[in-house]
């Protein structure tokens, strides 16, 4: 089972021979393709052979870029994740509308609540509002009771002149973890054979993720309790690999331990199932101990 997160931060040539990633630098260093769910470039000095990559590809295992500040700014992805992905973009296409709704809604009640469960534990009170923000949610959040909590945590979380509009170290640190995230769920979308462009809430023609910037919802909380605890720090190469790490943190999911990984693995397939069945209580997601 795919787990670990590879990065590469510095000058290196990357190759396959035998089912082993080859790292040449100062040394070299050999890691089994089994073992390996995501490989991160963190660096532009960094060349990847060609007959790497098509390993890499036929086992569905991501490759993200970063540019020269060390940001993510692309991802490779094989075109097809199974075998009938004709069949299941057909079933995308036609998925019904109205319980679309109905499943987004309850996709970011859950985020609430997680959000709600890091507020507690950090001692906020105002989890209590966002608990009242999750009850009051109305079908595809008409009353914008989503904004609202919004706003209610990242003021408490970052303080009360704090917005997501803002070019500081927070809002980097928020934007690179959130991205990690999102490039595991285009991973899953992509491997049960859907289109990452066809979201339910999400429908901008300019964003080519808009489904899983749908499904990760519950999921930013586990960015969020990083990013407090450095949010009085400056981005650093520190940080980075603390978020990068959120991947391998476990979690409880179906009464099993799960890596984060395989978590979004089962809880992508069970919304895609709710969908397909129209049973929204068919959802599986994942308890952590914020």
């Amino acid at each position: 089972m795919t787990w670990r997160t590879v990065v590469i931060q510095s000058k290196a040539k990357l190759s396959y021979k035998n089912n082993y990633l080859i790292i040449r630098n100062e040394n070299i260093n050999m890691i089994h393709l089994s073992e390996i769910n995501n490989l991160i470039i963190d660096s532009t000095a960094v060349t990847l052979t060609s007959y790497l990559i098509s390993e890499l590809l036929d086992r569905k295992i991501k490759v993200i870029f970063c540019n020269n500040q060390r940001n993510p700014i692309g991802e490779i992805m094989p075109y097809y994740g199974c075998h009938n992905s004709v069949k299941k973009i057909n079933e995308q296409i036609n998925w019904d509308k109205e319980y679309n709704k109905v499943i987004w809604t309850r996709i970011v009640q859950e985020k609430i609540c997680n959000q709600a469960e890091l507020l507690k534990e950090l001692g906020n009170d105002n989890y209590k509002k966002l608990y009242d923000y999750a009850g009051q949610l109305k079908l595809f959040d008409k009353t914008n009771r989503e904004g609202h909590a919004a706003k209610v945590y990242f003021n408490s979380l970052f303080g009360l002149d704090f917005s997501r509009e803002k070019e500081i170290d927070v809002n980097i640190m928020l934007n690179y973890g959130y991205s990690i995230l999102l490039s595991q769920f285009n991973k899953e979308i992509v491997n049960n054979g859907l289109l990452t462009q066809l979201g339910m809430k999400h429908r901008n023609e300019f964003n080519q993720f808009n489904l899983s910037s749908d499904l990760m919802e519950p999921f930013r909380p586990l960015i969020d309790k990083i990013v407090y605890a450095n949010r009085e720090r400056v981005f650093n190469g520190d940080i980075k690999i603390q978020l990068l790490e959120v991947l391998n943190k476990k979690v409880k999911i179906k009464k099993t331990d799960q890596y984060i990984t395989n978590a979004i693995s089962i809880y992508v397939k069970s919304v895609i199932k709710a969908i397909t069945q129209q049973d929204v209580s068919l959802i599986e997601f994942f308890k952590y101990e914020l």
